[in-house]
């Protein structure tokens, strides 16, 4: 009798422990990039542009929406008929990116927006608002600051990490207090990498998104300093500043 119940329990331990298994495989496949699956999602945009004069399967955003959450993928709107399911690394099916398009207008193209940054995003502003107000640490531009971590709590900095270099990267916080990652060293290699650096004035973050499968989720926009030609944070407008 003894030995059925050990037998039992042992059984039922595997099989406890299969099904934990899965879900973790499961999960971690949902959470990698694939450049098939981008191709696959590239291919059927193409396809439904074509058949539909010009129009692009995109969810409708505000104008003042972010440009690299502007067009989002509507997958309603490409399956069955152009793809016969969402990606399984897809928000819409249980996975961790958003599937966007860049240059909309010119030459649709499929990207990746991470949205794992969101999580810690949101806990530095949960933290922020139990504060009361964000604990400013250095001024690094117009409306843009460093955060003083240990004052919300934390034991040490938080970071995202670069879907671009692999480098652990900070966060910064603007005047009316929304969190932003910081993308300055990955455009300074990838400007050192280009060798030609881009024009003064515009907007410089395209060039992380060129030879890449990501747009820089929750960024803010960068243009070269004139005089030391590094990337800076374009002049950002907020109405709230910190005293």
């Amino acid at each position: 009798m003894r030995i059925k119940t050990t037998l039992s329990l042992l059984i039922f331990t595997a099989i406890l422990l299969s099904g934990c298994m899965y879900p973790d495989k499961e999960r971690s496949q949902n959470e990698l990039p694939y450049i098939d699956q981008i191709q696959s999602v590239q291919a059927a945009v193409d396809s439904f542009k074509k058949d539909n004069g010009g129009i692009l399967p995109i969810k409708t955003r505000d104008a003042t929406t972010p440009i690299f959450q502007k067009y989002p993928i509507d997958f309603k709107k490409l399956t069955p008929k152009y793809l016969a399911e969402p990606p399984g690394n897809a928000y819409e099916n249980g996975g961790v990116f958003q599937y966007v398009l860049v240059d909309a207008e010119t030459k649709p193209t499929v990207k990746l927006f991470d949205l794992r940054i969101s999580e810690t995003i949101q806990d530095i502003k949960l933290r922020i608002k139990a504060n009361g107000y964000p604990p400013y640490k250095k001024r690094l531009a117009n409306n843009v600051y460093s955060i003083d971590f240990k004052k919300l709590g934390y034991e040490k900095p938080p970071y995202a990490v670069s879907p671009f270099t692999n480098q652990n990267l900070p966060f910064v916080v603007t005047g009316d207090a929304e969190v932003y990652v910081d993308y300055r060293s990955d455009l300074y290699q990838a400007i050192k990498k280009q060798g030609v650096p881009p024009k003064v004035g515009e907007d410089i973050r395209p060039i992380l998104v060129k030879d890449s499968m990501f747009v820089p989720a929750y960024s803010l926009p960068y243009t070269l300093d004139p005089e030391t030609k590094e990337p800076v944070f374009s002049d950002i407008k907020i109405p709230t500043t910190p005293n």
